[in-house]
């Protein structure tokens, strides 16, 4: 009977060891096909079924009010000297939703037949724009003593690395002045290897400690993944929840968003803070709306309006759009918010690979989410679109909001 016993153990590790590998299988097919060309709907609708995740849990849910008059979109916008279909612009980005609020009230919504209202889409780096909201919400809370304290403050065992004694602001405004190379097509990159040690099950709390410095901390613009990884780990340390708990108890629930959403986590169990939420389109927009009524929802206050007002604004010559030394983007930035380089509307908005958008245009009151799926993002350097997704939103926001 004991041996009997002992062989079903065995068994049962086996196929838990098999299980484990398979898993990290998949993951390493879909982290090695990114941006290569491949359709993604499917896994972008469902990454829970690729990453261990952590749920966030809505609370008393409340729809987005429905406007009584819907509105088409135009039909064209112009971009790079040329006028350009909106409807075909759509299709090759391959958008999964499109929605448009104006003063808070839905006017336009639309999905394709891979989405729907109910599909919690990956964020990717729109979730960087979240958890700055959240830095200010632990500031505003006695949790975080000044963005000017140095990081190692909190996190101490990133003594030694690029991050030691760099502070919060130049983290939060992609400014560590750690080396850092976030090309997505390249196989020895260093957002490579961070997708392989996501792969591979190990710490992203570790692979932050192996980063380098190679430049002086708040001087340069340089977009780094792991800076608002770091940003994650401090969220953690400062407020003794997981990310996931701290975006349900100061997000979710105090929203009454429509949906539970989750976080993708590491193997150890860290949310992939830089890019791993998952939401639904509405929820998404519904957080462009709270900041464009300077951080409050339906009358309460989620994230302090000073903060929402400094993470929207870039304030160092750095920081300011358009080409210059101090920074390797066109775009301006903030506290993990991109400024585009042109406009002057006070646009704002979180930006994901592949093209996710949660634009966001105060003198049009308007609010514009986009999930997407766009199969040719990265693969060279005129396929992302951002800025020309941009010039689309701000048509959508004129023929919308009016003129002003």
């Amino acid at each position: 009977m004991k041996r009997l016993a002992l062989i079903a153990l065995g068994l049962v590790i086996a196929l838990l060891l098999f299980v484990s590998m398979t898993e990290r299988a998949r993951r390493a097919v879909f982290m090695g096909t990114l941006f290569q060309g491949f359709d993604m709907t499917d896994e972008f609708a469902d990454m829970q079924g690729l990453f261990p995740v952590h749920v966030v849990e809505t609370s008393d849910p409340i729809p987005l009010v429905e406007s009584d008059t819907s509105v088409p979109l135009p039909k064209a916008y112009d971009y790079d000297g040329e006028t350009r279909d909106l409807r075909s612009f759509l299709d090759e980005t391959d958008t999964s939703g499109l929605i448009v609020l104006r003063d808070g009230e839905v006017v336009f919504e639309e999905y394709s037949p891979a989405s729907s209202a109910d599909t919690r889409w990956i964020s990717w780096s729109v979730a960087k724009s979240f958890v700055s909201a959240m830095i200010g919400i632990a500031l505003e809370d006695g949790l975080i003593d000044s963005v000017h304290d140095p990081i190692t403050r909190y996190i101490p065992e990133l003594a030694g690395s690029a991050y030691d004694g760099v502070s919060i602001e130049d983290i939060l405004e992609m400014s560590s002045g750690a080396s850092w190379d976030e090309d997505y097509g390249d196989p020895t990159s260093d957002i490579t290897r961070f997708g392989a040690a996501i792969v591979f099950g190990y710490s992203q709390d570790e692979f932050a400690a192996t980063l380098e410095r190679d430049r002086e901390p708040g001087t340069y613009n340089r977009y780094n993944s792991t800076d608002t990884q770091v940003l994650g780990m401090l969220l953690v340390r400062t407020t003794g929840m997981s990310l996931a708990e701290y975006t349900e108890v100061k997000l979710w629930k105090p929203m009454q968003m429509e949906h539970d959403a989750y976080w993708i986590t590491d193997e150890p169990g860290m949310e992939l803070a830089f890019g791993g939420l998952n939401a639904t389109l509405r929820d998404y927009a519904r957080f462009g709306e709270m900041y464009r009524n300077g951080g409050r929802w339906n009358g309460r206050q989620i994230v302090p309006e000073p903060w929402v007002k400094r993470s929207t604004v870039p304030n160092k010559p750095h920081l300011q759009p358009g080409e210059q030394p101090g920074s390797e983007s066109i775009f301006g930035y903030g506290y993990q918010w991109w400024m585009p380089p042109e406009g002057d509307e006070g646009e704002y908005s979180a930006i994901g690979v592949y093209n996710q958008f949660v634009y966001v245009n105060p003198t049009r009151d308007v609010v514009i989410a986009k999930t997407s799926a766009n199969q040719a993002y990265g693969v060279d350097e005129t396929t992302d679109r951002e800025i020309e997704t941009l010039s689309a939103f701000r048509t959508i926001a004129r023929a919308v909001g009016g003129e002003r």
